[in-house]
């Protein structure tokens, strides 16, 4: 079991930053890619950006160049840097935790953190 929360939500104007930490705990040596996903009001929720074990980053082409995900190791927390908001990017964020096991993979999630962008 992992278990993750979210923090660093919030309101903030457009241009602004923000960053966002995700803290995992329970087998969290088990994690296999740690990520970041949103929902905004009314819209399915998608990918935003995910770091492997190894460090490798991948990156929606709507956050591309404003976003940066980083884990320094597998126990220290998840950020993810947002600078340049948008309003388009106003969204419930969900941390993600995926877990490798024997014969199947596991996803986890937090509860999510809201970041509004407006002015």
């Amino acid at each position: 079991q992992v278990q993750l929360v979210e923090s660093g939500g919030g309101l903030v104007q457009p241009g602004g930053s923000l960053r966002l930490s995700c803290a995992a705990s329970g087998f969290i040596l088990s994690i296999r890619v740690m990520g970041w996903y949103r929902q905004a009001p009314g819209k399915e929720r998608e990918l935003v950006a995910t770091i492997t074990r190894g460090g490798s980053t991948n990156y929606a082409d709507s956050v591309k160049g404003r976003f940066t995900i980083s884990r320094d190791n597998a126990k220290t927390p998840m950020f993810l840097q947002m600078n340049s908001l948008k309003p388009e990017d106003t969204a419930v964020y969900y941390c993600n935790a995926v877990v490798i096991l024997v014969d199947r993979s596991e996803d986890y999630w937090g509860k999510g953190t809201l970041v509004t962008v407006s002015s």
